[in-house]
């Protein structure tokens, strides 16, 4: 590296080239925490779509981007104006914008961060590596909460990766019984507190809530079949493909339809509690890990391979 500010990223230079390069940190601010980084998760919905190219366009979208939302480090110094954070506490950051002309988006697969300190989230020494899984877990905790605030449990999740294993153990944690389809046979195990089954096993069933975490399009109205009359469907997944809704059996259930997009602060609360009071585990997700200097072929395989639910990248070698 060429100065203390500088640090290496992974940046997504366009669809599909990865690249590895040192970068010059912005200058922290008052508020702002420099955070070192040991692990950094890869997502495989939002970081996948980037890569592909197959993203959708929306504000602040661009390539070279700086991926990233699920990184741990420790904090190296904080800013005269953070509260409650100091040098040597355990973070976890949901991203960061601090790559200059390069686009943060998420901004977190970076050696070093500089990120205001009331984004990030302290955590516990014993689950470092584990906390990755924080911003997946916020996400489908959001999946449950109505548009009024309150928890609404599901008994069928479609998709059992890591998304659809967070969103089925919270529901046990407070007390729900979801069954959970799957289609890959390879991820029908790990299941503990709920069933995973092929759909085809579900011939007749109807269900009140649903919640999709798979993201496939074209099922939409399979699910919509084994729907419940005045039932509610959730779309938890990110769909790049229009929703090829079949009006009229829809219309026969009454059926109600809810968009879950972004995490709310809430919703990581509310995972940070259940983690720490032993309600929710987030043990056996991580399956993958490379050091971060081989990101190119650790995203690949994060993409690519089915037995891999959450691939980390360990940055501690180039500390």
């Amino acid at each position: 590296m060429t100065s203390t500010r500088d640090a290496y990223a992974v940046v997504m230079e366009a669809p599909r080239q990865l690249d590895w390069r040192c970068l010059p940190l912005a200058e922290p601010g008052p508020e702002d925490l420099v955070v070192r980084t040991r692990f950094s998760g890869i997502s495989t919905g939002t970081e996948r779509l980037f890569y592909t190219g197959e993203m959708p366009s929306f504000p602040g979208m661009g390539y070279p981007l700086v991926p990233g939302y699920e990184t741990v480090g420790e904090v190296v110094q904080a800013g005269v104006a953070t509260t409650g954070l100091s040098a040597g506490d355990l973070v976890f950051v949901p991203g960061a914008s601090c790559w200059g002309p390069v686009r943060g988006l998420f901004g977190g697969a970076g050696s070093s961060l500089v990120v205001p300190g009331a984004r990030v989230v302290k955590i516990h020494e014993s689950i470092a590596e584990e906390a990755v899984l924080f911003a997946l877990a916020a996400t489908a905790h959001h999946a449950l909460m109505s548009p009024s605030g309150e928890r609404v449990l599901p008994d069928l999740i479609v998709g059992h990766g890591a998304l659809g294993r967070l969103l089925a153990r919270i529901t046990v944690a407070l007390g729900g019984l979801p069954l959970v389809w799957e289609l890959e046979p390879s991820r029908r195990t790990g299941a503990t507190g709920y069933r995973v089954v092929d759909p085809l096993e579900s011939k007749g069933q109807r269900f009140k809530t649903i919640i999709d975490v798979s993201g496939h399009a074209p099922s939409l109205n399979d699910w919509v079949a084994h729907m419940a009359p005045g039932g509610e469907l959730v779309l938890a997944g990110f769909y790049t493909e229009t929703l090829p809704l079949n009006f009229v059996p829809a219309f026969l259930r009454e059926a109600r339809f809810r968009v879950a997009a972004q995490w709310h602060p809430s919703d990581m609360a509310a995972v940070r509690d259940l983690v720490e009071s032993g309600g929710l585990s987030l043990q056996g997700l991580v399956t993958h890990r490379r050091p971060a200097d081989q990101a190119a072929e650790a995203y690949e395989q994060a993409f690519s391979d089915p037995h891999c639910l959450k691939m980390v990248l360990d940055w501690r070698s180039l500390q």
